[in-house]
């Protein structure tokens, strides 16, 4: 069984989606157009295996101007697709990653789904294969990044290998699976892994995999932080959250926005099945959640732990002492 993608296509956007007034309000310069990196996306799939059958799933991948300085892998959620990520991919290849965004499955026969609604685990792990495997260039991630730099006009272009797992609602779920069965599996590939970054995170209605693997990730020191919205139906009360504050004993991991939606990760990207039943994003928190996520990624693959986005910083404290955001803890 092949599940096919749509046609290979090739586009490229120089300007940034975030308005200068909402960025100077946070406290924030930001570029102006002219200035702005050109991002080169590229459609295509790549294989993953389920039960007996190998999916052809739709994949994105977004190529910064300059040398990157490591892939971030970008999950959706239930019920959503690569495109409602759009926005997001473009800010982390602007800020210079190689971006990786896979359509993974909301239903199947065979229980290949992005959320667990029997049993996913058999699939995810065949998912986490991919990053288990990533350094090898005939491997199944490597023939699909091969494939789009050449649609890309990046021939000599080499995969990173600082990998930075990131994931909205049930895809935060996958994401941690998944890089805990790369510490249990993969060890190589899990010293590639420098973080995670886990939006609106939601547990499934079945099974553990959150919190068993947010239990095996607590006993390493790979950093993961969140931004969150407050407790409503669309995240399961906060399930994911409640389950990354109570297993990751740390003191910060990361914020709550108090007045998100589920739809902030999505931004500019989201649709009228997210919109609907949980409110469009505001435009200011949107900006706090790309402007997070993506510093907190750079700092995971530089090795830095810049202060501003930190609790006290020059950019969260006045955020938190606003009202904008909560602080989250694991003590």
């Amino acid at each position: 069984m092949n599940v096919t993608a749509t046609p290979r296509r090739f586009i490229a956007r120089g300007a940034l989606a975030l308005s200068a007034s909402i960025a100077l309000q946070l406290g924030v310069t930001a570029p102006s157009a002219s200035a702005a990196p050109t991002v080169t996306k590229v459609e295509n799939t790549v294989e993953v295996r389920c039960a007996a059958f190998i999916y052809h799933r739709s994949s994105d991948w977004y190529f910064p101007a300059g040398t990157p300085k490591g892939t971030v892998w970008l999950q959706h959620g239930f019920s959503r697709s690569n495109n409602q990520l759009d926005d997001l991919a473009r800010r982390y290849a602007e800020a210079g990653f190689v971006v990786f965004a896979p359509t993974l499955p909301s239903a199947d026969l065979f229980g290949c789904t992005v959320s667990n609604l029997g049993n996913n685990t058999a699939f995810l792990d065949n998912v986490a294969d991919l990053f288990g495997k990533s350094a090898d260039p005939g491997d199944k991630l490597g023939r699909s990044f091969a494939d789009a730099r050449a649609e890309a006009g990046r021939p000599g272009l080499a995969l990173p290998q600082n990998l930075v797992f990131v994931g909205h609602s049930a895809g935060a779920e996958a994401v941690s699976y998944a890089a805990n069965r790369l510490r249990t599996n993969y060890p190589s590939a899990f010293a590639r892994l420098r973080g995670l970054v886990l939006l609106d995170p939601v547990n499934s209605f079945i099974g553990l995999n959150m919190a068993n693997a947010l239990n095996g990730l607590n006993t390493t020191d790979k950093p993961i932080l969140a931004v969150s919205s407050p407790p409503y139906l669309a995240n399961g009360n906060a399930s994911g959250t409640v389950e990354l504050t109570t297993d990751v004993h740390r003191p910060f991991l990361g914020v709550r926005l108090t007045s998100g939606s589920h739809c902030d990760a999505e931004g500019a990207s989201t649709d009228a099945l997210c919109t609907l039943p949980n409110g469009a994003p505001q435009p200011a928190n949107v900006t706090v959640l790309q402007t997070l996520a993506v510093n907190w990624a750079s700092d995971f693959v530089q090795g830095t732990t810049s202060p501003a986005y930190r609790p006290g910083g020059t950019y969260l404290e006045p955020l938190r002492a606003s009202g904008v955001v909560q602080y989250l803890s694991g003590t």
